[in-house]
């Protein structure tokens, strides 16, 4: 495979990171001690093609691959990873969604809006009850007529506050343990829907997280997306790409502490000289940039399969243990090179610290990626006996 970027592609890149560096950076700090989520900001994104990225044209999106858009998702991390974790689960969840199990209709009616960043897309899968078992969902829907009543609570739903519409995912039929779920897409400004109460978060506190409440909400039964039993199973394909966001996102903040950290050590003065002459720092920083640089081509595997229409339930799965893993490891060895200043909150690396531990939490932890990768290595063994 030759993952060298083209021309254009150097060029989104370059624009992403001048975005980044004069939209967001000068504001990171503020925006992390006030848990903001900058909605001018992100909607100038939108305009920019960030919010449709992987979106075809004629829905107002950006029509780029899913290399692009990797590159677009670290640029962001690097400088702020709450952003980019907003502007992932954007395109990723609520508007990928829409685009996989949607029919022309409503793909021509909610996709333009969400692309361009007129409107803010949630998901919602998540319950108090149920994160890694969405067997345990609580979230009913129940047909009335034309029109279907859903009741429930989702947490931990990234843009929720801020949505104009959301993706729910409920369940239409207990019994039927394959097919017992079902996706809604839900309009922020219906009557019964409303975000409830938003996190206080240890890190990417610009991402906006909050609760997402029905309470005899009522959808047209228009507004299913995909087939009626199948929200789950659309679910599932939707966190094979998703993961592969977030894999990307882990790039971005652990290339931020390595570049915090390899900076600082050339300007911190030690017994005489700058702290990167010494092999410990040098080896820290080797570690560092070696591991980040492994997690990139495991991301960029998955999203060259994904473009390919290959299938990406493994690749994407190991893609985002490994980067998450490695940008926990990455943050810690930031902290650890700027010594008593990575503790300050004067310095980058404590944000970094305490941002990327989310990474190997969300769309599945790390003990969940292992369980999906095992799943399929052993499945593939007896195929191929």
């Amino acid at each position: 495979m030759d993952f060298r970027l083209t021309d254009e592609q150097k060029q989104i890149q370059q624009m992403v990171r001048e975005f980044a560096e004069s939209e967001i950076r000068p504001h990171v700090m503020e925006w992390d001690e006030k848990q903001h989520f900058p909605v001018e900001t992100f909607k100038r994104a939108g305009e920019l093609g960030m919010l449709g990225v992987i979106f075809p044209e004629e829905y107002g999106g950006a029509g780029l691959s899913y290399i692009d858009y990797i590159n677009v998702i670290e640029e962001l991390g690097v400088i702020d990873s709450g952003f980019a974790l907003s502007v992932a689960a954007h395109n990723s969840l609520g508007t990928g969604h829409i685009y996989l199990a949607g029919n022309d209709e409503q793909k021509k009616k909610w996709l333009p809006k969400l692309t361009t960043g007129e409107w803010i897309g949630a998901w919602g899968l998540t319950e108090p009850g149920s994160g890694s078992d969405a067997s345990g969902m609580n979230t009913v829907a129940v047909k009335d007529g034309s029109e279907w009543i859903l009741n429930g609570t989702k947490n931990f739903i990234t843009n929720a506050t801020y949505a104009n519409i959301a993706v729910v995912l409920a369940v239409t039929d207990r019994k039927d343990q394959k097919h017992g779920i079902t996706a809604f897409a839900v309009e922020m400004d219906r009557k019964g829907i409303r975000p409830g109460k938003k996190e206080n978060k240890l890190g990417m506190r610009v991402s906006d997280t909050a609760e997402l409440v029905m309470e005899d909400c009522r959808v047209p039964a228009k507004n299913i997306l995909g087939k009626i039993g199948y929200g789950f199973i659309d679910a599932m394909k939707i966190l094979d790409g998703g993961r592969i966001s977030i894999g990307a996102l882990s790039l971005g903040v652990a290339r931020g502490a390595y570049e915090a950290a390899r900076d600082y050590s050339k300007q911190r003065i030690a017994f005489g000289k700058p702290i990167s002459e010494f092999q410990a720092i040098q080896f820290m920083l080797a570690d560092m940039a070696t591991e980040i640089d492994a997690a990139r081509l495991l991301c960029y595997r998955a999203a060259t399969l994904k473009d390919a229409g290959e299938r990406v339930t493994q690749a994407s799965a190991m893609a985002k243990l490994y980067a998450s893993e490695v940008a926990v490891r990455a943050t810690e060895k930031g902290v650890q090179i700027f010594g008593g200043y990575g503790f300050i909150k004067d310095f980058p690396a404590e944000k970094y610290y305490r941002d990327v531990k989310l990474c190997t939490i969300g769309e599945g932890t790390s003990e969940i990626q292992r369980m999906v990768i095992a799943r399929n290595l052993l499945a593939d063994s007896k195929t191929n006996r």
